[in-house]
């Protein structure tokens, strides 16, 4: 029994519509969340992540469908949005002049916390987010790891039952995005219903589902395995000296439907028969290339429902 099918579904797109002039921005958007699961809008600027989470939080009116929060429409009940969910922007809005606690006092104003509760909360969430030791440091002084920490804590203040997260780890070194998707799993185990989005790829292994969005459609959706069990093709990766040359020459001499595919320092050739991979191999005379047959990622999946080879450094 996977974590949707056996926990509370908390927030539920069904259909969801909107477009900017004749440009759509979310293109019949279907996805639920449950309590107790991370969900991942995984894809690149302009996908359409962010347009889908405003219209979530009530900030932004859908051409179509329905968005529901806690099994209320929200276009009909906009405050549902506000008492249950914590909502973090790609740009949070840190006072950089207050401190670490005195950021955590003011958005406990903004959502009205009950006196009673705050310094209890405040605390928790000190501790919870490693931030105790900085109490009263400056929020401009922090690091950009801490800070989205920070930008988070304030996030929970007021203890919503969902978490709607857009791109927080854009940016952040990387031993501090992995601390922050520890913090992030915890609170899944503690019962929140998390939507994530992040452009990065190898993010969408750390969520319990995920949803690959291109210009405002879902291109695939499920588990991460169920994801990348939809790649029906054969897939060799290509490493060693000069990724680009090598994705630049196999890209000129293609032949038939083998795609080739840049990621970073990694070249992947998507083929079906052991004639194609053979054609693969006699382009690759280089001692120092390695080429080996290989399993698909999430990137794998991605470009090839784009249905274009395209290079992503």
């Amino acid at each position: 029994m996977t974590v949707a099918e056996s926990t509370t579904r908390r927030l539920h797109f069904e259909d969801v519509r909107k477009s900017y002039g004749s440009t759509p921005a979310v293109a019949g958007l279907s996805l639920s969340v449950h309590s107790g699961e991370i969900v991942g809008l995984i894809g690149p600027d302009g996908a359409g992540k962010t347009t889908a989470m405003r219209i979530a939080c009530a900030l932004l009116l859908p051409d179509g469908g329905t968005i529901e929060v806690m099994e209320r429409d929200v276009v009909r009940h906009p405050m549902t949005a506000k008492h249950h969910i914590g909502y973090m922007p790609q740009r949070f809005s840190l006072y950089p002049d207050l401190t670490v606690a005195e950021n955590l006092r003011f958005f406990a104003d903004l959502y009205e916390v009950p006196a009673k509760k705050r310094a209890e909360q405040e605390q928790r969430l000190m501790q919870f987010s490693r931030l105790e030791p900085f109490r009263n440091r400056r929020a401009g002084k922090l690091s950009g790891g801490m800070k989205q920490k920070l930008a988070l804590s304030c996030t929970l203040i007021h203890t919503p039952e969902i978490l709607i997260l857009d791109e927080p780890t854009t940016g952040v070194d990387p031993l501090s995005r992995q601390e922050f998707w520890t913090i992030l799993r915890e609170l899944a185990s503690r019962g929140h219903a998390l939507l994530v989005s992040t452009p990065y790829m190898d993010e969408a292994e750390l969520c319990d589902r995920v949803a690959l969005m291109y210009r405002g459609r879902v291109l695939a959706a499920g588990t991460p395995s169920e994801v990348t069990g939809q790649f029906r093709r054969r897939l060799l990766e290509i490493t060693g000296r000069d990724a680009a040359t090598t994705f630049r020459r196999l890209s000129s001499e293609i032949v038939g439907d083998i795609r080739v595919n840049r990621f970073g320092e990694r070249v992947h050739v998507v083929y079906d028969t052991d004639e194609q991979e053979t054609w693969v191999r006699r382009q690759i005379k280089e001692a120092d290339i390695t080429v080996r047959a290989v399993q698909p990622t999430i990137e794998d999946v991605f470009v090839e429902r784009m249905g274009r080879g395209e290079e992503l450094a």
